[in-house]
């Protein structure tokens, strides 16, 4: 049989921890996504229906209009990140390894190093 799980004292100090933790991984998910679509649609190459996929997708991440409201604590952007994730999968083809390491190094400059460290 396992050995039964260590209990870890729960304090306010490692919730807020975790907490912060959680939102940083949302908002560098959603700051990248945002970014890689947002270069994509500028890129020269990038086709007309794509740009219309993208358009779609930042149009729903920034409107006030939204599935789940953006101000309910860490379920707020959730339905951003999957419009973003699906448009990025849509468009995958399209997106080159500069526009991704564009987005990742916006991404670092707007939200500091922890960015980095999720790759």
């Amino acid at each position: 049989p396992l050995p039964p799980p260590k209990k870890k004292k729960l304090t306010e100090r490692r919730v807020i921890r975790k907490i912060r933790s959680a939102l940083h991984s949302i908002s560098s998910e959603a700051v990248n996504q945002s970014l890689t679509l947002y270069y994509t649609l500028r890129a020269p190459d990038t086709p007309m229906w794509c740009r219309t996929v993208i358009l779609g997708s930042l149009a729903y991440f920034i409107s006030i209009i939204d599935g789940i409201p953006d101000l309910t604590p860490i379920l707020g952007y959730t339905d951003d990140i999957s419009v973003m994730a699906s448009a990025i999968a849509t468009v995958a083809n399209y997106i080159t390894p500069e526009i991704k390491q564009k987005a990742q190094e916006k991404t670092i400059s707007i939200l500091g190093k922890k960015a980095e460290e999720k790759e």
